[in-house]
């Protein structure tokens, strides 16, 4: 029996989190669950943003669920989930975006998954500013280690995955040197996957072939600006961030999680679609070695969509959270 944390998050995040509860359980998934919490409500009630408690959870445990987190905004706080990402060096951000019948979107036949480099590039927090001069600097530090890790994470994935193309998306024409680093660092690690093609593109261009032609793209990869733009781009062409799951994995620890808000205007209601945490939960089954209980899950969640009653009405559903989660488990075969 694996011992997962659990964190609930703020907003909608307990009523998604119980839903995945429900289903994992019926489903007779083998494991526990552990209970913490971060963010606002964390804030709130105990002082802390991210307790101690939470981070000896995810230590102990290696593996973590997370519902949408708030961070208190105008108040000097860094991002909980940045910081998460960089406190257990999680360099992955995995991002699966695919059509799916019964999910309405302006695409058919999208199957892309984006690797995004989590804890480097612009977001590394290094920032200068110049009161007098009313000047700002922002550093993007970007490391070859870093790069390699990124890249072959994505090679891994596409091998274990049979997937036949990577694209490294960058900016190299303007920005030389981290280009270069990123480029360099895919033509080392390709070397050792030559069943594997790779090719690049600069980032502008990559965003005009995904609302052109997204069905020709497979795996893609960028530094972490880059790929936080482009993740939520590729979950648009699939439907929104409510239909996506999301990763942060390292070597030592991974934290699977809901990509999108907390929605606090709707929190309480039983409005919230819960997909986006069942999928997230279900790449954690995956990564376990859980596969046959994924399948079952996902089976039951894909016939799900196609039973409009029981959906919430982001997905043109008449449900809500508690039908959809009731729905998925009868379906389970």
């Amino acid at each position: 029996m694996k011992k997962i944390t659990l964190i609930e998050g703020d907003g909608i995040g307990p009523e998604i989190t119980k839903a995945v509860v429900n289903i994992f359980e019926a489903a007779k998934v083998p494991i526990t669950w552990e209970y913490e919490n971060a963010g606002q409500t964390t804030l709130e009630e105990k002082g802390e943003l991210i307790p101690d408690s939470l981070i000896a959870s995810v230590k102990k445990n290696q593996v973590a669920l997370k519902g949408p987190i708030t961070t208190p905004v105008g108040k000097g706080f860094k991002s909980v989930n940045v910081q998460l990402r960089q406190m257990f060096d999680l360099y992955q951000n995995v991002r699966p975006c695919c059509s799916t019948p019964g999910i309405q979107s302006r695409f058919e036949n999208v199957n892309l998954v984006l690797f995004r480099e989590n804890t480097e590039g612009l977001y590394s927090g290094l920032e200068l500013y110049d009161e007098r001069l009313q000047m700002a600097d922002s550093i993007a530090r970007v490391t070859k280690k870093g790069c390699i890790n990124i890249i072959r994470g994505a090679f891994k994935y596409a091998r274990a995955h049979d997937h036949k193309r990577i694209t490294l998306v960058h900016k190299a024409n303007i920005l030389k040197s981290i280009g270069k680093i990123f480029l360099d660092a895919g033509q080392e690690v390709a070397q050792d996957y030559p069943e594997i093609t790779m090719d690049d593109r600069i980032i502008d261009n990559m965003c005009m072939q995904l609302v052109m032609r997204p069905e020709q793209y497979d795996i893609l990869v960028a530094t972490n600006l880059f790929g936080d733009i482009l993740s939520d781009l590729c979950a648009g062409l699939v439907g929104g961030l409510g239909v996506v799951a999301g990763a942060n994995i390292g070597d030592e620890v991974a934290i699977f999680e809901a990509v999108h808000g907390s929605a606090p205007d709707i929190a309480g209601k039983g409005l919230a679609n819960p997909t986006a945490l069942l999928r997230s939960a279900l790449m954690m089954l995956n990564h376990l070695e859980m596969r046959d209980h994924a399948k079952k899950i996902e089976d039951a969640l894909n016939a799900t969509f196609l039973q409009k009653d029981a959906l919430t009405a982001d997905l043109g559903g008449k449900g809500n959270t508690d039908s959809f989660a009731q729905a998925v488990i009868n379906n389970m075969k």
